[in-house]
């Protein structure tokens, strides 16, 4: 009887730790994935910046998230403003020197905005693709922004430099992060300097290829006080472009595909869309209005399962 009743006892705090764990599986979802790097966009910053803005979080805790969910994560700081190519020779020699100081073997790369485009001229054009197992990209302008070509056609030729000297003294104070040239950024990302980027800049073969993106569906200063206002000029130039008028306030929604397209975040029907700042989750604009967790952990997944 004393047998019976411990066997009983056994029985009964293994099945509680089998409960308790699950089902037995205690891994989290992205245990076992390469590590993921976060590229971040024109006027972006990293986890090793070192200028005011560090205080802040570009990628709004997502960084952090990711890791409680089982990723190993790195978040580098690039030139805040710049060229595709100057920036991506940073991202190359930070990734490799990341790699080789954690003895990793390969990577995933998640870029927002710009820094998808940094990321495929590393992979491409600087010998990154033996490295990199997926390019996510997110929200990325792969065909150009429409307000990049309006800023170029509105400043005269005579007021473009004065205007990147004071802009790129501006950045340096706050970012603190490299010598600024914002009108390499700014060609960079027109519709005309990205069609010559896209010429040179092939995809590799080695590397799997997935974007997701978001737009606005209407006018809504509330919920996009900063997009809301750059959105009318980004729908009549991508309408002037043949882009189409849908766009989230900086890129058309056509022009942010790129590889296999995924799609964009779930919201509520009370949310007018998902501008460019909010995807990123930038300084947590995006919590109040969608599962920014969740979208994370969903292009985080997608990348582990195509390793």
């Amino acid at each position: 009887m004393r047998k019976l009743g411990l066997a009983v006892l056994l029985l009964f705090l293994c099945s509680g730790t089998l409960f308790a764990s699950g089902g037995g599986s205690s891994s989290k979802p992205l245990a076992g994935s390469y590590p993921i790097v976060l590229s971040h966009g024109l006027f972006g910053w990293g986890n090793d910046s070192s200028g005011v803005i560090s205080i802040l979080s570009y990628w709004g805790g997502m960084d952090t998230y990711l890791q409680s969910q089982g990723a190993t994560v790195y978040a580098p700081a690039k030139t805040a403003a710049q060229s595709n190519e100057t920036r991506g020779v940073q991202l190359k020699d930070k990734v490799l020197v990341y790699m080789a100081a954690n003895g990793f073997s390969k990577v995933h790369i998640l870029g927002h905005s710009q820094g998808g485009l940094d990321s495929r001229y590393a992979i491409t054009n600087l010998g990154l693709s033996s490295k990199v197992s997926t390019l996510t990209t997110l929200n990325t302008p792969h065909r150009g922004s429409p307000i990049a070509d309006i800023v170029n056609a509105v400043l005269p030729s005579w007021i473009k430099p004065f205007v990147s000297t004071v802009l790129g003294v501006f950045v340096q104070l706050i970012w603190s992060q490299g010598e600024q040239d914002a009108l390499a950024a700014l060609g960079s990302l027109s519709t005309s300097g990205t069609a010559a980027f896209n010429s040179r800049t092939p995809d590799a073969s080695s590397v799997k290829y997935f974007s997701y993106g978001s737009y606005i569906t209407i006018p809504d200063l509330i919920q996009h006080p900063l997009m809301g206002l750059i959105q009318p000029a980004c729908i009549a130039g991508g309408l002037f472009n043949g882009q189409g008028g849908t766009c989230d306030g900086l890129v058309p929604y056509t022009s942010l595909k790129w590889g296999t397209f995924k799609g964009g975040p779930d919201y509520g029907l009370l949310v007018t869309g998902i501008d460019h700042i909010q995807c990123s989750n930038t300084l947590n604009s995006g919590k109040p209005w969608y599962d920014v967790e969740g979208y994370f952990l969903k292009m985080a997944s997608n990348a582990k399962s195509n390793q």
